[in-house]
C-alpha cells in the first residue's frame, strides 16, 4: 500500500493458488487503514495440509500479527516554514506556537532566533495571522518546501 491516500496497491500469490496469500494480506492493511506499508509472508511448510481456506487464515493472520507486533506510526505531510525573531521575543513566541498546536521542529541560535515548523497546509494563513499577533507584526513566516512528521 503506496501513497498517503493508500491508492497504489498491489498483492502477489506468488506461486500459491489463487487468491489464497496476497489478496488477503492486502486486505488485513486495507482494514487497518494504513499506506506506505509492505507485508511478506514466507510459508515453510503446510499448504497441502491447510487447504485453501487455512492458507486465507494462515497469510491473514501472519499479517495481523506482524501489525501488531511492529506497531503503527501515524505521520502527517507539513509545510515547513522557518521563522527569524529577536532573542527577546522568541522563547514567548515558541512557547505560545507550541501551546497553539504547532510543531516546531527545529530552533537555532545566532544574531537571530530561527525557528523551523511544520504546519499542516490549510493552518498556514492561521499561522501567519498568529504570528502577527504575538511580534506586533515584526516577523513573518517563510515557507521553505514541506516534510512527513510524526504525529504521538
Amino acid at each position: 500500500m503506496l501513497g498517503p491516500d493508500g491508492m497504489t496497491a498491489r498483492s502477489s500469490d506468488d506461486g500459491e493458488p489463487a487468491g489464497t496469500a496476497g489478496a488477503p494480506m492486502l486486505e488485513v492493511l486495507r482494514g487497518a487503514r494504513l499506506t506506505e506499508v509492505v507485508a511478506v509472508v514466507t510459508r515453510w511448510f503446510g499448504g497441502t495440509l491447510l487447504g485453501a481456506g487455512g492458507l486465507v487464515r494462515a497469510y491473514s493472520d501472519a499479517v495481523r500479527l506482524g501489525l501488531a507486533e511492529a506497531g503503527v506510526r501515524r505521520r502527517e505531510l507539513r509545510q515547513e516554514v522557518t521563522l527569524g525573531l529577536d532573542h527577546a521575543i522568541a522563547g514567548r513566541v515558541e512557547s505560545e506556537l507550541r501551546s497553539r498546536g504547532y510543531a516546531v521542529l527545529d530552533t537555532s541560535y545566532a544574531a537571530a532566533v530561527t525557528l523551523r515548523l511544520g504546519v499542516p497546509g490549510d493552518r498556514l494563513p492561521e499561522l501567519t495571522a498568529a504570528v502577527a499577533e504575538l511580534t506586533g507584526g515584526s516577523a513573518a513566516p517563510t515557507r521553505d518546501g514541506e516534510s512527513w512528521v510524526d504525529i504521538p
